[in-house]
Protein backbone atom coordinates (compact mmCIF):
# COMPACT_ATOMS: atom_id res chain seq x y z
CA UNK A 1 0.00 0.00 0.00
CA UNK A 2 1.34 3.20 -0.82
CA UNK A 3 0.43 6.46 1.40
CA UNK A 4 -1.75 8.64 -0.46
CA UNK A 5 -0.77 12.56 -0.40
CA UNK A 6 -3.67 14.81 0.06
CA UNK A 7 -2.31 18.18 -1.59
CA UNK A 8 -4.16 20.55 -3.48
CA UNK A 9 -3.08 18.42 -6.77
CA UNK A 10 -4.62 15.15 -5.54
CA UNK A 11 -7.63 17.17 -4.43
CA UNK A 12 -7.95 18.10 -8.36
CA UNK A 13 -7.32 15.06 -9.43
CA UNK A 14 -9.71 13.17 -7.30
CA UNK A 15 -12.60 15.27 -8.15
CA UNK A 16 -11.60 14.76 -11.69
CA UNK A 17 -11.84 10.81 -11.43
CA UNK A 18 -14.37 10.69 -9.54
CA UNK A 19 -16.48 12.42 -12.57
CA UNK A 20 -14.61 10.65 -15.83
CA UNK A 21 -16.22 6.86 -15.01
CA UNK A 22 -18.94 5.47 -12.64
CA UNK A 23 -18.16 4.98 -9.02
CA UNK A 24 -19.29 1.63 -7.52
CA UNK A 25 -20.27 3.59 -4.29
CA UNK A 26 -20.12 7.29 -3.47
CA UNK A 27 -19.74 8.35 0.07
CA UNK A 28 -21.14 11.82 1.13
CA UNK A 29 -19.92 13.57 4.46
CA UNK A 30 -16.29 12.67 5.75
CA UNK A 31 -17.01 12.79 9.10
CA UNK A 32 -15.91 9.32 11.04
CA UNK A 33 -18.77 7.52 9.66
CA UNK A 34 -18.26 8.66 5.82
CA UNK A 35 -14.37 8.08 6.23
CA UNK A 36 -14.99 5.03 7.80
CA UNK A 37 -17.52 3.94 5.44
CA UNK A 38 -15.43 5.02 2.16
CA UNK A 39 -12.33 2.88 3.90
CA UNK A 40 -14.43 -0.20 4.25
CA UNK A 41 -15.52 0.33 0.47
CA UNK A 42 -12.25 0.68 -0.64
CA UNK A 43 -10.93 -1.90 0.91
CA UNK A 44 -13.38 -4.75 -0.46
CA UNK A 45 -12.46 -3.33 -4.32
CA UNK A 46 -14.87 -1.37 -4.87
CA UNK A 47 -14.59 1.74 -6.89
CA UNK A 48 -14.95 4.78 -4.49
CA UNK A 49 -15.77 8.54 -3.77
CA UNK A 50 -15.85 10.33 -0.30
CA UNK A 51 -16.76 13.82 -0.93
CA UNK A 52 -17.07 16.73 2.30
CA UNK A 53 -18.48 19.81 2.13
CA UNK A 54 -16.26 21.71 4.28
CA UNK A 55 -12.89 20.18 6.28
CA UNK A 56 -12.71 16.73 7.37
CA UNK A 57 -14.44 15.69 10.52
CA UNK A 58 -15.37 20.08 10.61
CA UNK A 59 -18.80 19.14 12.24
CA UNK A 60 -19.30 16.58 14.76
CA UNK A 61 -15.91 14.68 14.54
CA UNK A 62 -14.12 17.24 15.54
CA UNK A 63 -15.93 18.66 18.92
CA UNK A 64 -16.28 15.48 20.72
CA UNK A 65 -14.94 14.33 23.91
CA UNK A 66 -12.45 12.87 22.41
CA UNK A 67 -13.01 9.44 24.02
CA UNK A 68 -13.23 5.55 22.62
CA UNK A 69 -15.06 4.34 25.41
CA UNK A 70 -17.63 1.67 25.81
CA UNK A 71 -19.86 3.90 27.41
CA UNK A 72 -20.16 2.99 31.23
CA UNK A 73 -23.62 4.23 31.68
CA UNK A 74 -25.41 2.85 28.72
CA UNK A 75 -24.66 0.09 31.23
CA UNK A 76 -27.14 1.40 34.04
CA UNK A 77 -29.98 1.32 31.13
CA UNK A 78 -29.13 -2.14 30.46
CA UNK A 79 -28.00 -1.77 26.84
CA UNK A 80 -25.92 -4.69 26.82
CA UNK A 81 -25.37 -5.19 23.49
CA UNK A 82 -24.48 -1.74 22.72
CA UNK A 83 -21.57 -1.54 25.47
CA UNK A 84 -19.97 -5.02 24.47
CA UNK A 85 -20.19 -3.73 20.47
CA UNK A 86 -18.13 -0.81 21.52
CA UNK A 87 -15.41 -2.12 24.20
CA UNK A 88 -14.89 -4.55 21.13
CA UNK A 89 -14.15 -1.81 19.50
CA UNK A 90 -12.08 0.31 21.43
CA UNK A 91 -9.71 -2.87 21.96
CA UNK A 92 -9.13 -2.96 18.22
CA UNK A 93 -8.56 0.74 18.06
CA UNK A 94 -5.93 0.39 20.51
CA UNK A 95 -4.76 -2.89 19.97
CA UNK A 96 -4.25 -2.86 16.19
CA UNK A 97 -6.24 -0.22 14.51
CA UNK A 98 -4.72 2.77 15.66
CA UNK A 99 -2.42 2.26 18.55
CA UNK A 100 -0.33 5.70 17.85
CA UNK A 101 -3.34 7.46 17.85
CA UNK A 102 -5.51 5.81 20.61
CA UNK A 103 -4.35 5.67 24.22
CA UNK A 104 -5.37 4.87 27.69
CA UNK A 105 -6.81 7.15 29.94
CA UNK A 106 -7.62 6.22 33.63
CA UNK A 107 -10.75 7.43 35.42
CA UNK A 108 -11.25 8.03 39.23
CA UNK A 109 -15.15 7.83 40.06
CA UNK A 110 -15.74 9.64 43.34
CA UNK A 111 -18.37 7.94 45.76
CA UNK A 112 -20.68 9.92 47.72
CA UNK A 113 -22.76 7.19 50.09
CA UNK A 114 -21.13 4.41 52.14
CA UNK A 115 -22.09 0.96 51.38
CA UNK A 116 -24.73 0.56 48.91
CA UNK A 117 -22.98 2.99 46.17
CA UNK A 118 -19.34 1.11 46.35
CA UNK A 119 -21.04 -2.10 45.76
CA UNK A 120 -23.84 -1.07 42.98
CA UNK A 121 -20.70 0.76 41.36
CA UNK A 122 -18.52 -1.20 41.94
CA UNK A 123 -20.78 -4.25 39.83
CA UNK A 124 -21.21 -1.97 37.16
CA UNK A 125 -17.23 -1.36 36.60
CA UNK A 126 -16.53 -5.17 37.09
CA UNK A 127 -18.76 -5.89 34.39
CA UNK A 128 -17.63 -3.06 31.86
CA UNK A 129 -13.99 -4.83 32.68
CA UNK A 130 -15.49 -8.59 32.10
CA UNK A 131 -17.04 -7.31 29.03
CA UNK A 132 -13.86 -5.84 27.85
CA UNK A 133 -12.27 -9.43 28.33
CA UNK A 134 -14.72 -11.22 27.05
CA UNK A 135 -14.70 -9.60 23.54
CA UNK A 136 -11.07 -10.84 22.64
CA UNK A 137 -9.96 -6.89 22.81
CA UNK A 138 -9.52 -5.76 25.99
CA UNK A 139 -6.53 -7.20 27.66
CA UNK A 140 -4.26 -4.20 27.27
CA UNK A 141 -6.06 -2.42 29.57
CA UNK A 142 -5.70 -2.07 33.61
CA UNK A 143 -8.39 -3.62 35.33
CA UNK A 144 -10.23 -1.59 37.85
CA UNK A 145 -9.51 -0.82 41.85
CA UNK A 146 -11.38 0.23 44.74
CA UNK A 147 -9.99 2.96 46.48
CA UNK A 148 -10.29 4.42 50.10
CA UNK A 149 -10.69 8.16 50.70
CA UNK A 150 -6.93 8.73 51.72
CA UNK A 151 -6.21 6.78 48.14
CA UNK A 152 -8.27 8.50 46.28
CA UNK A 153 -6.85 11.98 47.49
CA UNK A 154 -3.67 11.15 46.51
CA UNK A 155 -4.15 9.89 43.33
CA UNK A 156 -6.40 12.92 42.86
CA UNK A 157 -5.68 15.97 45.41
CA UNK A 158 -7.78 18.60 43.62
CA UNK A 159 -11.00 16.97 44.78
CA UNK A 160 -12.73 18.17 48.53
CA UNK A 161 -12.71 15.75 51.41
CA UNK A 162 -16.42 16.40 51.51
CA UNK A 163 -17.24 15.60 48.12
CA UNK A 164 -16.56 11.52 48.39
CA UNK A 165 -16.14 8.92 50.83
CA UNK A 166 -14.05 6.51 48.18
CA UNK A 167 -13.72 6.42 44.92
CA UNK A 168 -13.49 3.75 42.31
CA UNK A 169 -10.55 3.62 39.32
CA UNK A 170 -10.96 2.23 35.74
CA UNK A 171 -9.64 2.78 32.27
CA UNK A 172 -10.89 3.85 28.81
CA UNK A 173 -8.94 5.07 25.96
CA UNK A 174 -8.60 8.79 24.29
CA UNK A 175 -8.04 9.97 21.22
CA UNK A 176 -7.57 13.32 18.83
CA UNK A 177 -11.11 13.27 16.68
CA UNK A 178 -10.19 15.40 14.21
CA UNK A 179 -6.92 14.00 13.39
CA UNK A 180 -8.51 10.39 13.49
CA UNK A 181 -10.71 11.19 10.98
CA UNK A 182 -7.71 12.73 8.78
CA UNK A 183 -5.79 9.33 9.14
CA UNK A 184 -9.13 7.42 8.31
CA UNK A 185 -9.41 9.53 5.26
CA UNK A 186 -5.50 8.98 4.10
CA UNK A 187 -6.09 5.76 4.43
CA UNK A 188 -8.78 4.99 2.03
CA UNK A 189 -7.19 7.12 -0.37
CA UNK A 190 -4.61 4.79 0.59
CA UNK A 191 -6.59 1.61 -0.88
CA UNK A 192 -7.81 3.80 -3.88
CA UNK A 193 -10.66 5.91 -2.58
CA UNK A 194 -11.04 9.26 -4.49
CA UNK A 195 -11.25 12.17 -2.05
CA UNK A 196 -12.02 15.98 -1.97
CA UNK A 197 -12.89 17.93 0.93
CA UNK A 198 -14.88 21.49 0.30
CA UNK A 199 -17.01 20.05 -2.13
CA UNK A 200 -20.60 19.93 -1.94
CA UNK A 201 -23.14 18.27 -2.73
CA UNK A 202 -25.96 20.54 -4.37
CA UNK A 203 -28.62 17.74 -5.42
CA UNK A 204 -28.86 14.09 -6.70
CA UNK A 205 -28.64 12.71 -10.57
CA UNK A 206 -31.78 10.55 -10.85
CA UNK A 207 -33.29 7.97 -13.54
CA UNK A 208 -36.83 7.89 -12.66
CA UNK A 209 -37.01 7.27 -8.86
CA UNK A 210 -33.75 5.54 -8.91
CA UNK A 211 -30.36 7.66 -7.20
CA UNK A 212 -27.73 7.41 -9.65
CA UNK A 213 -24.87 9.72 -7.97
CA UNK A 214 -24.57 13.52 -7.11
CA UNK A 215 -24.28 16.90 -8.29
CA UNK A 216 -20.55 18.08 -6.59
CA UNK A 217 -19.84 21.88 -6.64
CA UNK A 218 -16.15 22.41 -6.07
CA UNK A 219 -16.25 25.46 -3.15
CA UNK A 220 -12.57 26.75 -3.92
CA UNK A 221 -13.14 26.51 -7.87
CA UNK A 222 -16.49 26.80 -8.50
CA UNK A 223 -17.09 24.04 -11.21
CA UNK A 224 -19.54 21.94 -10.71
CA UNK A 225 -19.17 17.82 -11.52
CA UNK A 226 -21.67 15.14 -12.05
CA UNK A 227 -20.55 12.24 -10.44
CA UNK A 228 -22.32 9.02 -11.21
CA UNK A 229 -22.60 6.00 -8.89
CA UNK A 230 -24.50 2.71 -8.67
CA UNK A 231 -24.85 3.25 -4.79
CA UNK A 232 -24.71 6.67 -3.00
CA UNK A 233 -24.17 6.53 1.15
CA UNK A 234 -25.71 9.69 3.11
CA UNK A 235 -23.30 9.96 6.01
CA UNK A 236 -23.81 13.79 7.10
CA UNK A 237 -24.92 13.58 10.61
CA UNK A 238 -26.67 15.93 12.12
CA UNK A 239 -27.27 17.27 8.40
CA UNK A 240 -28.84 13.64 7.38
CA UNK A 241 -32.63 15.39 7.30
CA UNK A 242 -30.96 18.18 5.12
CA UNK A 243 -29.25 16.17 2.79
CA UNK A 244 -32.51 13.74 2.35
CA UNK A 245 -34.25 16.82 1.48
CA UNK A 246 -32.47 17.35 -2.02
CA UNK A 247 -34.41 14.57 -3.65
CA UNK A 248 -37.14 15.03 -1.36
CA UNK A 249 -36.94 12.16 0.84
CA UNK A 250 -36.88 12.60 4.40
CA UNK A 251 -36.46 8.93 4.81
CA UNK A 252 -37.92 6.84 7.62
CA UNK A 253 -36.58 8.35 10.41
CA UNK A 254 -35.36 11.55 11.82
CA UNK A 255 -32.08 12.88 13.04
CA UNK A 256 -32.14 15.12 16.00
CA UNK A 257 -29.44 17.82 17.08
CA UNK A 258 -28.17 17.29 20.94
CA UNK A 259 -25.41 20.35 21.69
CA UNK A 260 -22.69 19.08 23.89
CA UNK A 261 -20.14 21.84 25.14
CA UNK A 262 -16.77 21.64 26.38
CA UNK A 263 -13.98 23.65 28.12
CA UNK A 264 -10.03 23.44 28.03
CA UNK A 265 -8.14 24.37 30.89
CA UNK A 266 -4.39 23.96 31.77
CA UNK A 267 -2.99 21.11 33.49
CA UNK A 268 -1.87 22.99 36.47
CA UNK A 269 -5.43 24.51 37.28
CA UNK A 270 -6.83 20.76 38.81
CA UNK A 271 -3.82 18.92 40.66
CA UNK A 272 -4.47 14.72 39.83
CA UNK A 273 -2.80 11.92 38.14
CA UNK A 274 -6.37 11.19 36.88
CA UNK A 275 -9.60 11.68 35.05
CA UNK A 276 -12.81 12.11 36.78
CA UNK A 277 -16.15 11.02 35.81
CA UNK A 278 -19.03 12.75 37.71
CA UNK A 279 -22.66 12.20 37.77
CA UNK A 280 -24.66 15.28 37.10
CA UNK A 281 -28.57 15.15 37.51
CA UNK A 282 -29.16 14.94 33.80
CA UNK A 283 -25.91 12.91 32.86
CA UNK A 284 -22.43 12.83 33.63
CA UNK A 285 -19.40 14.96 33.41
CA UNK A 286 -15.70 14.40 32.44
CA UNK A 287 -12.82 15.38 33.35
CA UNK A 288 -10.09 13.97 30.66
CA UNK A 289 -6.50 14.55 30.72
CA UNK A 290 -5.30 15.83 27.34
CA UNK A 291 -2.06 16.93 27.15
CA UNK A 292 -0.62 19.99 29.15
CA UNK A 293 -4.53 20.91 29.46
CA UNK A 294 -8.02 19.47 30.75
CA UNK A 295 -11.18 18.75 29.16
CA UNK A 296 -14.46 19.76 30.88
CA UNK A 297 -17.44 18.04 29.61
CA UNK A 298 -20.27 17.97 28.51
CA UNK A 299 -23.54 19.35 28.45
CA UNK A 300 -26.87 17.60 26.51
CA UNK A 301 -29.39 20.11 25.29
CA UNK A 302 -31.38 20.86 21.97
CA UNK A 303 -29.98 22.20 19.01
CA UNK A 304 -32.00 23.81 16.35
CA UNK A 305 -30.07 26.72 15.05
CA UNK A 306 -26.75 26.67 12.80
CA UNK A 307 -25.49 22.95 12.56
CA UNK A 308 -22.38 24.37 11.17
CA UNK A 309 -21.43 26.63 14.21
CA UNK A 310 -23.06 25.54 17.31
CA UNK A 311 -22.34 28.39 19.87
CA UNK A 312 -21.34 27.94 23.55
CA UNK A 313 -23.75 30.48 26.24
CA UNK A 314 -22.48 31.95 28.90
CA UNK A 315 -25.13 29.48 30.82
CA UNK A 316 -23.67 26.33 28.92
CA UNK A 317 -20.13 27.55 30.30
CA UNK A 318 -21.64 28.54 33.75
CA UNK A 319 -23.35 24.77 33.85
CA UNK A 320 -19.97 22.75 33.66
CA UNK A 321 -18.00 25.12 35.91
CA UNK A 322 -20.69 24.80 38.47
CA UNK A 323 -20.59 21.41 38.09
CA UNK A 324 -17.37 20.76 38.70
CA UNK A 325 -16.47 22.84 41.26
CA UNK A 326 -19.28 21.33 43.49
CA UNK A 327 -15.95 18.65 43.92
CA UNK A 328 -12.75 20.30 43.81
CA UNK A 329 -11.03 21.72 46.69
CA UNK A 330 -9.87 25.16 44.46
CA UNK A 331 -12.65 25.96 42.06
CA UNK A 332 -12.17 27.46 38.27
CA UNK A 333 -12.98 30.04 36.90
CA UNK A 334 -13.97 32.05 33.71
CA UNK A 335 -10.03 32.95 33.92
CA UNK A 336 -8.93 29.71 33.82
CA UNK A 337 -10.65 28.42 30.78
CA UNK A 338 -8.45 28.34 27.67
CA UNK A 339 -11.13 27.48 25.21
CA UNK A 340 -14.29 26.34 24.68
CA UNK A 341 -15.63 23.94 21.81
CA UNK A 342 -19.41 22.80 21.48
CA UNK A 343 -20.76 20.09 18.90
CA UNK A 344 -23.66 18.59 17.82
CA UNK A 345 -24.95 14.89 18.46
CA UNK A 346 -26.46 13.28 15.77
CA UNK A 347 -29.38 11.52 17.89
CA UNK A 348 -32.41 9.17 16.28
CA UNK A 349 -35.41 11.11 17.03
CA UNK A 350 -38.51 9.37 18.04
CA UNK A 351 -37.00 7.25 21.05
CA UNK A 352 -37.93 10.07 23.60
CA UNK A 353 -38.49 14.43 24.09
CA UNK A 354 -35.58 14.48 26.00
CA UNK A 355 -32.14 14.31 23.32
CA UNK A 356 -30.59 12.68 26.54
CA UNK A 357 -32.32 9.70 26.57
CA UNK A 358 -32.27 9.50 22.67
CA UNK A 359 -30.92 6.18 21.04
CA UNK A 360 -27.39 6.23 20.41
CA UNK A 361 -27.79 3.37 18.36
CA UNK A 362 -27.39 3.56 14.61
CA UNK A 363 -29.34 2.94 12.01
CA UNK A 364 -29.22 2.22 8.15
CA UNK A 365 -32.07 2.74 5.48
CA UNK A 366 -32.62 2.16 1.52
CA UNK A 367 -34.95 4.89 1.81
CA UNK A 368 -34.85 5.15 -2.31
CA UNK A 369 -33.19 2.81 -4.59
CA UNK A 370 -29.48 3.82 -5.53
CA UNK A 371 -29.75 5.50 -2.04
CA UNK A 372 -28.46 4.51 1.62
CA UNK A 373 -28.43 6.40 4.20
CA UNK A 374 -26.51 5.64 7.87
CA UNK A 375 -27.15 7.76 11.25
CA UNK A 376 -26.81 7.88 14.90
CA UNK A 377 -24.31 5.80 16.81
CA UNK A 378 -21.17 6.73 18.66
CA UNK A 379 -17.35 7.72 17.88
CA UNK A 380 -16.60 4.58 19.16
CA UNK A 381 -18.41 2.39 16.82
CA UNK A 382 -18.10 4.12 13.78
CA UNK A 383 -16.39 1.28 11.69
CA UNK A 384 -19.26 -0.93 12.59
CA UNK A 385 -21.68 1.63 10.92
CA UNK A 386 -19.94 2.01 8.50
CA UNK A 387 -19.74 -2.06 7.79
CA UNK A 388 -23.39 -1.94 7.86
CA UNK A 389 -24.15 0.97 5.51
CA UNK A 390 -21.68 -0.80 2.94
CA UNK A 391 -23.15 -3.93 3.37
CA UNK A 392 -26.64 -2.26 2.30
CA UNK A 393 -25.23 -0.54 -0.59
CA UNK A 394 -23.51 -4.03 -1.36
CA UNK A 395 -27.60 -4.98 -1.79
CA UNK A 396 -27.93 -2.72 -4.50
CA UNK A 397 -24.63 -3.42 -6.46
CA UNK A 398 -25.59 -6.46 -9.09
CA UNK A 399 -21.78 -7.79 -8.53
CA UNK A 400 -19.89 -10.48 -5.95
CA UNK A 401 -18.44 -8.38 -3.53
CA UNK A 402 -15.84 -9.32 -0.59
CA UNK A 403 -16.92 -9.27 3.27
CA UNK A 404 -15.84 -6.30 5.32
CA UNK A 405 -11.85 -6.61 6.08
CA UNK A 406 -11.53 -2.67 8.08
CA UNK A 407 -11.27 -5.27 11.59
CA UNK A 408 -7.89 -6.08 9.93
CA UNK A 409 -6.89 -2.58 8.51
CA UNK A 410 -4.82 -0.62 10.39
CA UNK A 411 -4.63 2.83 9.67
CA UNK A 412 -2.24 4.56 8.12
CA UNK A 413 0.97 5.50 10.52
CA UNK A 414 -0.11 2.29 12.79
CA UNK A 415 2.56 0.44 11.08
CA UNK A 416 5.83 0.19 12.50
CA UNK A 417 4.79 2.42 15.16
CA UNK A 418 5.92 0.60 17.99
CA UNK A 419 9.16 0.08 16.51
CA UNK A 420 10.17 3.50 15.98
CA UNK A 421 8.64 4.55 19.69
CA UNK A 422 10.84 1.82 21.00
CA UNK A 423 13.61 3.86 19.07
CA UNK A 424 12.56 7.70 19.66
CA UNK A 425 15.55 8.30 21.32
CA UNK A 426 17.83 7.04 18.51
CA UNK A 427 15.56 9.47 16.57
CA UNK A 428 16.28 12.59 18.81
CA UNK A 429 19.94 12.08 18.42
CA UNK A 430 19.82 11.63 14.53
CA UNK A 431 17.34 14.57 13.97
CA UNK A 432 18.58 17.09 16.87
CA UNK A 433 15.48 17.00 18.26
CA UNK A 434 14.02 16.99 22.04
CA UNK A 435 12.64 13.61 22.79
CA UNK A 436 9.49 14.63 23.90
CA UNK A 437 9.25 16.55 20.61
CA UNK A 438 9.92 12.95 19.02
CA UNK A 439 7.02 11.70 21.30
CA UNK A 440 4.83 13.89 20.10
CA UNK A 441 4.87 13.38 16.55
CA UNK A 442 5.13 9.68 17.11
CA UNK A 443 1.83 10.12 18.70
CA UNK A 444 0.08 11.69 16.06
CA UNK A 445 1.63 11.04 13.12
CA UNK A 446 3.17 7.21 13.98
CA UNK A 447 5.07 6.05 11.41
CA UNK A 448 4.47 9.06 9.29
CA UNK A 449 6.86 10.91 11.65
CA UNK A 450 9.57 10.06 9.33
CA UNK A 451 7.79 12.19 6.34
CA UNK A 452 7.43 15.17 9.28
CA UNK A 453 10.95 14.17 9.79
CA UNK A 454 12.21 14.54 5.98
CA UNK A 455 10.31 18.59 5.42
CA UNK A 456 13.01 18.84 8.46
CA UNK A 457 15.43 17.70 7.03
CA UNK A 458 15.00 19.80 3.77
CA UNK A 459 14.57 23.05 5.78
CA UNK A 460 15.56 22.89 9.67
CA UNK A 461 13.64 26.11 10.28
CA UNK A 462 10.47 23.79 10.06
CA UNK A 463 11.86 22.15 12.86
CA UNK A 464 11.28 24.97 15.15
CA UNK A 465 7.97 25.36 17.55
CA UNK A 466 5.27 27.96 16.40
CA UNK A 467 6.08 31.02 18.76
CA UNK A 468 2.90 31.20 20.24
CA UNK A 469 1.81 27.53 20.44
CA UNK A 470 5.23 25.53 21.17
CA UNK A 471 3.95 22.29 21.53
CA UNK A 472 3.85 22.12 17.82
CA UNK A 473 6.28 22.45 15.07
CA UNK A 474 6.08 24.49 11.93
CA UNK A 475 6.96 21.53 9.56
CA UNK A 476 3.02 20.09 10.80
CA UNK A 477 1.63 22.86 9.40
CA UNK A 478 3.25 22.75 6.12
CA UNK A 479 2.77 19.01 6.51
CA UNK A 480 -1.05 19.81 7.48
CA UNK A 481 -1.32 21.60 3.74
CA UNK A 482 0.69 19.68 1.78
CA UNK A 483 -0.22 15.66 2.94
CA UNK A 484 -3.82 16.32 4.99
CA UNK A 485 -5.37 18.21 2.81
CA UNK A 486 -5.66 21.37 4.67
CA UNK A 487 -7.43 23.77 2.11
CA UNK A 488 -7.62 26.82 4.91
CA UNK A 489 -6.23 28.59 8.20
CA UNK A 490 -8.78 27.58 9.70
CA UNK A 491 -8.55 23.96 9.18
CA UNK A 492 -4.87 23.87 10.85
CA UNK A 493 -5.31 26.03 13.84
CA UNK A 494 -8.98 23.89 14.58
CA UNK A 495 -8.47 20.60 13.69
CA UNK A 496 -5.01 19.50 12.24
CA UNK A 497 -3.26 21.06 15.37
CA UNK A 498 -5.92 22.17 18.73
CA UNK A 499 -3.93 25.87 18.91
CA UNK A 500 -7.72 27.06 18.85
CA UNK A 501 -8.32 25.80 22.26
CA UNK A 502 -5.35 25.17 23.90
CA UNK A 503 -4.10 28.73 23.70
CA UNK A 504 -5.95 31.64 25.70
CA UNK A 505 -5.45 33.81 22.43
CA UNK A 506 -7.16 31.19 20.55
CA UNK A 507 -4.75 30.72 18.01
CA UNK A 508 -4.56 34.47 17.13
CA UNK A 509 -1.26 35.02 17.64
CA UNK A 510 -0.24 31.89 16.00
CA UNK A 511 -2.50 32.73 12.75
CA UNK A 512 0.25 34.86 10.35
CA UNK A 513 3.06 32.18 10.86
CA UNK A 514 1.19 29.67 10.02
CA UNK A 515 -0.58 31.48 7.05
CA UNK A 516 2.48 32.18 5.45
CA UNK A 517 3.59 28.71 6.24
CA UNK A 518 1.42 27.62 3.93
CA UNK A 519 1.11 30.05 1.62
CA UNK A 520 3.86 28.42 -0.52
CA UNK A 521 2.13 24.94 -0.46
CA UNK A 522 -1.51 26.45 -1.43
CA UNK A 523 -0.24 29.08 -4.09
CA UNK A 524 -1.38 32.00 -1.93
CA UNK A 525 -0.28 35.76 -2.08
CA UNK A 526 0.11 38.32 0.38
CA UNK A 527 -3.61 39.32 -0.02
CA UNK A 528 -5.21 36.09 0.53
CA UNK A 529 -2.56 35.85 3.67
CA UNK A 530 -4.26 38.45 5.01
CA UNK A 531 -7.58 37.52 4.16
CA UNK A 532 -7.12 34.03 6.07
CA UNK A 533 -5.63 35.56 8.93
CA UNK A 534 -8.56 38.47 9.32
CA UNK A 535 -11.19 35.61 8.72
CA UNK A 536 -9.99 33.65 11.34
CA UNK A 537 -9.75 36.79 14.07
CA UNK A 538 -13.09 37.53 13.13
CA UNK A 539 -13.84 34.09 13.85
CA UNK A 540 -12.79 33.85 17.50
CA UNK A 541 -13.66 37.35 18.27
CA UNK A 542 -17.45 36.14 16.99
CA UNK A 543 -17.16 32.95 19.23
CA UNK A 544 -15.98 34.93 22.36
CA UNK A 545 -18.99 37.45 22.11
CA UNK A 546 -21.03 34.01 22.08
CA UNK A 547 -19.73 32.67 25.11
CA UNK A 548 -20.71 35.58 26.96
CA UNK A 549 -24.11 35.50 25.83
CA UNK A 550 -27.14 34.23 27.91
CA UNK A 551 -28.33 31.80 25.72
CA UNK A 552 -28.62 29.87 22.79
CA UNK A 553 -30.32 32.27 20.47
CA UNK A 554 -28.27 35.37 21.18
CA UNK A 555 -24.93 32.74 21.10
CA UNK A 556 -25.96 31.74 17.82
CA UNK A 557 -26.88 35.30 16.30
CA UNK A 558 -23.75 35.89 18.08
CA UNK A 559 -21.44 33.29 16.38
CA UNK A 560 -22.66 34.21 12.74
CA UNK A 561 -21.09 37.67 12.81
CA UNK A 562 -18.21 36.18 11.22
CA UNK A 563 -18.68 34.57 8.14
CA UNK A 564 -17.16 31.79 6.66
CA UNK A 565 -13.92 31.70 4.40
CA UNK A 566 -16.04 30.17 1.82
CA UNK A 567 -19.55 30.82 1.84
CA UNK A 568 -21.80 27.76 2.06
Amino acid sequence: MRTATLGPVERVESLAAMAARELDVLVVGAGVVGAGTALDAATRGLTTGLVEARDWASGTSSRSSKLIHGGLRYLEMLDFALVREALKERGLLLERLAPHLVKPVPFLYPLQHKGWERLYAGSGVALYDAMSVSSGHGRGLPVHRHLSRKRALRVAPALRKDALVGALQYYDAQMDDARFVTELVRTAASYGAHVANRARVTGFLREGERVVGALVQDTEGGREYAIRAKQVVNATGVWTDDTQGLIGERGQFHVRASKGIHLVVPKDRIHSSTGLILRTEKSVLFVIPWGRHWIIGTTDTDWDLDKAHPAASSADIDYLLEHVNAVLSTPLTRDDVQGVYAGLRPLLAGESDATSKLSREHTVAHPAPGLVVVAGGKYTTYRVMAKDAVDEAVHGLDQRVAACVTEDTPLVGAEGYKALWNARARIAGRTGLHVVRVEHLLNRYGSMTEQILELILADPALGEPLPAADDYLRAEVVYAASHEGARHLDDVLTRRTRISIETFDRGTRSARLCAELMAPVLGWDQERIDQEVEHYEKRVEAERESQLQPDDLTADAARLGAPDIVPG
